[in-house]
């Protein structure tokens, strides 16, 4: 038996940062964003010896522990070390790692990748969690015990999926507010908005150390409350359909967000995002706390072809994506049920056939 873990990455439209702490705790936090078809996955596969083998597919990396040493916390694979210990697990197993984006590319990587950990472990010791609680616990992980540096959305928007108007007023203190939006503005909205990969990542900790510093200067702390409050005003214009409002309203967040620290943008960036409105754009923003990764771009219809092929010309990468309106999903399966050789079929009396 195999047990698996699955949870989207996500984008954010507006209110990042926001999220978090002290700004949160003592404001109040919201963020509006998405979840998209892109994943952290997880696979276990309970051993009969004490042995636990950790397998990053993405870096190529495996890790050994015995069930019955002391977790040591050394930056390699620590997520999973966490994962481990937070849900009491000493028994040998094989865990498998695989994510759709690389660390820094603003989708929540880490975070997400965490989720899926836990949603994996918590089917397997068959405990029950609901999504506000597989969140927490994702954060109190991450943040808590492994003490990286970070806001709580990545967390909440994976677990919940979807649409999501999420309120932050610190730990236990967070409300998800499911938006409940008409399919033709999901689908128009999806048609019109580019993901853009910038070719840089970032150390999104380090970033966000720079905000909090920066927390009670002037003009950071105003760029926050203006960030915050055209959070509440993108809800209203997608709820009502006035996508093109909307896509303003992204440039009017990016404009604000880069006032939060100097970090947030770079050279590079700033050429992509002046190239993108001089080809059509209405307005976008770097997804994640900056410095690197996705850039998404809102475009009218007719223009998203111009601004793509100007993206490209300069070092852009398009990416294919799209909405996913589900959350963290966990399931088992065996895998020697499934043939994975190649299978022969021939054609007699016009009826396919395969050999048994």
């Amino acid at each position: 038996m195999v047990i698996r873990g699955r949870a989207p990455l996500r984008v954010s439209f507006g209110g990042g940062g926001t999220d978090v702490e002290p700004f949160c705790v003592e404001q109040g936090g919201a963020i509006i964003g998405s979840t998209i078809n892109k994943y952290a996955y997880c696979s276990i596969s309970p051993r009969e010896d004490d042995q636990i083998i950790v397998h990053s597919l993405d870096f190529d990396m495996t890790v050994k522990y015995n069930t019955q040493e002391n977790f040591v916390y050394d930056g390699k694979l620590d997520l999973v070390k966490a994962a481990l210990a937070v849900m009491g697990i000493r028994e040998g197993c094989e865990v498998y790692l695989q994510c759709d984006a690389p660390p820094g590319s603003g989708l929540g990587t880490s975070s997400t990748v965490m989720v899926a950990l836990l949603t994996a472990m918590a089917r397997w010791k068959g405990v029950v969690m609901d999504s506000y609680q597989l969140a927490d616990l994702a954060y109190q992980v991450e943040r808590e015990d492994l003490k990286i540096d970070g806001g709580y959305q990545d967390q909440y928007s994976s677990a919940f999926g979807g649409f999501n108007f999420i309120e932050f007023h610190g730990r236990n203190n967070v409300v998800v507010n499911p938006l409940r939006i008409k399919k033709d503005i999901i689908h128009e909205l999806q048609y019109n908005l580019l993901l853009c990969y910038t070719g840089n990542v970032h150390v999104s900790a380090n970033i966000i150390k720079d905000q909090v510093k920066n927390y009670e200067k002037k003009d950071a702390f105003e760029a926050m409350c203006e960030v915050k409050a055209l959070s509440y005003a993108m809800k209203d214009e997608l709820l009502k359909g006035n996508l093109n409002s909307f896509g303003k309203l992204l440039d009017y967040g990016w404009q604000s967000k880069k006032r939060m620290s100097s970090r947030i943008t770079s050279p590079q960036i700033d050429e992509l995002y002046e190239e993108a409105l001089k080809a059509g754009a209405l307005g976008g923003k770097l997804l994640g706390a900056g410095g690197g990764g996705y850039l998404l771009l809102y475009c009218p219809y007719n223009l998203r072809h111009k601004v793509a092929a100007r993206m490209e010309q300069i070092g852009g990468q398009m990416t294919d994506w799209n909405f996913e309106l589900r959350g963290a999903q966990s399931w088992t399966t065996d895998p020697g049920r499934w043939d994975y050789g190649q299978v022969k079929v021939e054609l007699r009396n016009g009826i396919y056939e395969f050999p048994v």
